[in-house]
This record gives C-alpha cells, structure tokens and sequence, in this order.
C-alpha cells in the first residue's frame, strides 16, 4: 500500500515563522519529541499533523488558529486527549494543545471553579476539595475537563447535581473568526446552551467556569465483586434498588473481571465478575447505611466498599485505563433493563475476546432529568440507563476479536433502545452516518445547534470533532 502524501505547504519556514509568535511550543515532524506530542490515549488511533502547538495561554490560540486559517490547513483541539474517537489530533495541519494550560482557580464564597481548557478532572478535584466542594465530572482522573464537559459528563455526583454540562455557568471561547468571547446565562446564552452537550464545535474553550457543591472530604463508596454466575441476580436486584434508591445514589453495575493485583485478594483476581459501583452523595455515615444492601445481594467474591477521601474515589478506576492501550468504546442507551436485556448483557460479557473488557451498566435518572437553568443542548434526559460497551486489550492482532464484540453487542441492544449515542463514547464515529448520529444524540436540539453553529463558526473550521454541520440559508 503506497503512504499517502499531502503537500499542505507547511515547511520549515513555516514553522519558525509559527514558532516566533508563540509563547508556549510548537512541536513538527523534524522534532525529536514530535511522536509524544503526538500520543494519545487510545492506542489505536495514529494521526500525523503537520504541527502541535502547546499553547500557553490564549494568546497562542488565537495565533495558532489564526495560522491554520491563513494557511488553510486542518485545525483539532486537544484538551485531555481521552476521547476514544481520538478527535484531538488532525492529519497535514495544526493540533492545539492546551494540555499546558491546566490552571484551576476557585471562589467558595461563590462556590465556583474556573478551570483552564486543558486542566484534567483531577486538577479540578483537587483544588475545589481544598474547600469541601465538588463539580459533578467523571471517574478517571486523568480525563481532561473541557471534552469530557462539552459532551455531557456523567460521575458519582450525576443524579444528585446533574452532568458536568449542566454546573458549566460560564466559559471563554475564542472564536473561529479569532475573536475572544466570553458566554453565560447573560452573555452569548446561546453559545453556553450549545456548550452544554454540543462539543466542540463552536470554538476553542480556553476556559469553564462550575457551580459547585459540598461534598466531602470523605465519600463512601459501594464496591462490590460477585462471580459472574450471579450477574442475572444481581443485575436484577440494582435494576430494583435504582427504582427506588435517592438522589444522592449514583450506581452502575459492571461485567467485567476482578484486576489481577491488589487490592483484590488473590483467590478473587482475575475472575469473572458482576460489580456493583456506587457512591453516596452526603455523609458517609448515612451512604453506608443506604447502599448496605447493595453489599448482599450474594455472597461476594470481594468487598472493598469503603469510606474514601473523595479525592482518591475520583482516582480509583485510574490504573484500569492507561494510556496507550488499544480502546473501543460504545455507548447504547435502554428504555428498560429487563430480562431479556439482561440476558444479552450477560451472554455477551461471557463471550468477551479480552478479560480486562467491560460492560458498564448506568442507573441514570434524578438532576440529570432536569434542564439547567438557561437550559442545555444535551437532549437524552429521561432514559433510565446507560449502557456503556468498553472493549479493552492491547495486542493489535486482536483488533477484529474486539471491534467485532463490540459492534454484535451495540446491535443486540438496540430492540432495547429508543436510540441516541452518548457522545462520550462513541466509537469512532465513522461507521455510520455521522449526520444521524448526531441527529439521534441530540434529538431536538440538532437543528438548533446547527444555527448556533452557523453563527459562531459558518466556514465549520471545528470539523475535527463529532461535526455539526453550519445551517445553510434559504437561499444556499
């Protein structure tokens, strides 16, 4: 097979000209550190742009943005690099990193934190516990803030405070046109309501600003390993729970198999297994009490539940997604979790190609049904679950094993579903028609986000992403 090649006209010169106007770094192909520029999170994905540039502050934004326009090159943003899709990096043009910029500063009085655009759930975390707060964010602390909120964001505070989208209050965006704007509940509402869910697709968040909540600096955490002979029990069991269980639960049940190391004990590694994952948002005392009967539904390979520094709950499931292993991840959502759902569920989690694969089942429910104020473009509000379809392993001679689990699993779910994709998981975004996917993410809100699109980038510079295509006029 003959290696493509593009002339995108960027060459050495254009780089020292690109160079001598940015703070922070710009790494090429002629770099020594150009293919660790280039690494992201999922293995399997392997782009080759013609520059990235780490940005150090918005400055260089606007000037790497306005460089790629000029030179009409390819444009991606990267904050955490997580998203499995790997939409962070672009072939021939210009990758902006904000991984530099991860500063996070937090007002208690007013209980908001503003977190720069490449700052990671843990940098968020760790400087709002300092005062007893939280923003509801995910489980993996490494994940960056912006990608993981621009999608929605579903985590243990989820049904007791909403998703990560629905805390975002305020942002700083520089524009496709290299303008700097700032959007709120009073300025440029519509740019924040298509921040809630929509991507990235309006431009290049520098900067978001949480609503925050007390919680911590302790949690207590249901973590709970069944043997997999008892996933149709147990699943049954937190399907009822769920039903019933407070706000303050948040719970997904996982198939998957125990970790083969500490701190599970060794007759219980490496097994095949039902866990069941929640936390309790309010006082530890009062979690342990609600979600005991979590711990019961039979006898358990491993308990590890526990009250933890909320802290080191956001981090634990940390080690379990490192970077540079090969992942495919999809996401279905269930209008019921019945019998024969979950039968499916478990049917296919005993056939997985890869023992450190998982099936992750959400309880969704609570805050998250409700609109934010000022409202939001995330639009799948009043499903009951979540299925999330992770396929992880690292020898790439098992890519079809895999891919192809996967994909059977998405399409024995579907008579379950009334349809929609969480964008966070979401494959890879090419194997079907992106306009759909993205019509039954969003539902009602797809043909306004288009308009908004429109208005803030109507030459779709921001295709690097799960693209939302400009609303063309009456007279295109």
């Amino acid at each position: 097979m003959t290696e493509r090649h593009v002339d995108t006209g960027f060459d050495s010169a254009s780089a020292a000209a690109l160079r001598s106007s940015i703070e922070g770094e710009v790494v090429t192909t002629a770099d020594s550190g150009y293919a660790a520029a280039c690494a992201l999170w999922n293995g399997m994905v392997a782009r080759k742009p013609a520059a990235v540039v780490r940005a150090g502050n918005t400055k260089d934004v606007v000037t790497a943005l306005g460089f790629a326009r000029k030179h009409r090159l390819p444009l991606s943003v990267r904050g955490g690099g997580h998203n499995v899709a790997g939409t962070a990096l672009c072939d021939d043009g210009i990758v902006i990193d904000l991984s530099g910029m991860r500063q996070v500063t937090v007002d208690p009085q007013r209980r908001t934190a503003r977190a720069q655009g490449g700052a990671t759930l843990g940098d968020l975390d760790r400087a709002t516990q300092q005062h007893h707060l939280a923003a509801p964010v995910g489980v993996v602390s490494r994940t960056g803030v912006a990608g993981l909120t621009l999608h929605g964001g579903l985590g243990f505070l989820t049904r007791k405070h909403g998703l990560a989208c629905d805390n975002l209050i305020a942002a700083e965006v520089v524009t496709a046109d290299g303008r700097v704007v700032q959007t709120s509940e009073s300025e440029n509402a519509d740019l924040l309501w298509a921040l809630r869910g929509g991507g990235g697709n309006f431009g290049v968040v520098t900067a978001l600003e949480f609503r925050l909540h007390p919680i911590g600096p302790e949690i207590f955490l249901c973590l709970v390993m069944y043997p997999a002979a008892d996933a149709p029990a147990v699943m049954r069991y937190f399907r009822e729970f769920m039903a019933s269980a407070p706000d303050e639960v948040m719970a997904l049940s996982l198939l998957w198999n125990s970790p083969a190391g500490e701190p599970i004990p060794e007759p219980a590694r490496d097994q095949p297994v039902v866990v069941i994952a929640g936390a309790f948002a309010g006082p530890p005392e009062q979690g342990e009490r609600v979600l005991a009967p979590l711990r019961t539904v039979a006898t358990p390979l491993v308990d590890i539940s526990g009250t933890f520094p909320y802290v080191a709950a956001q981090s634990l499931f940390d080690e379990d997604y490192p970077d540079g292993r090969r992942y495919y991840w999809k996401s279905i959502y269930l209008s019921a979790l019945d019998e024969n759902a979950i039968g499916v569920l478990a049917d296919h989690a005993r056939r997985r190609p890869s023992r450190i694969s998982s099936i992750d089942v959400w309880a969704l429910g609570g805050a998250m049904s409700k609109q934010p104020p000022g409202g939001s473009a995330f639009s799948r509000r009043n499903e009951p679950f979540l299925v999330g379809i992770e396929a992880n392993w690292d020898d790439p001679a098992q890519d079809a094993a895999n891919l192809g689990w996967a994909r059977e699993l998405y399409a024995d779910l579907e008579r379950f579903s009334r349809g929609g994709v969480y964008l966070n998981f979401p494959g890879f975004a090419d194997e079907r028609d992106s306009d759909q996917m993205l019509r039954d993410a969003y539902a009602g809100s797809f043909d306004r986000l288009r308009a908004v699109k429109a208005k803030y980038d109507p030459d779709n510079v921001f295709r690097s992403n799960f693209n939302i295509s400009p609303e063309l006029s009456a007279s295109a």
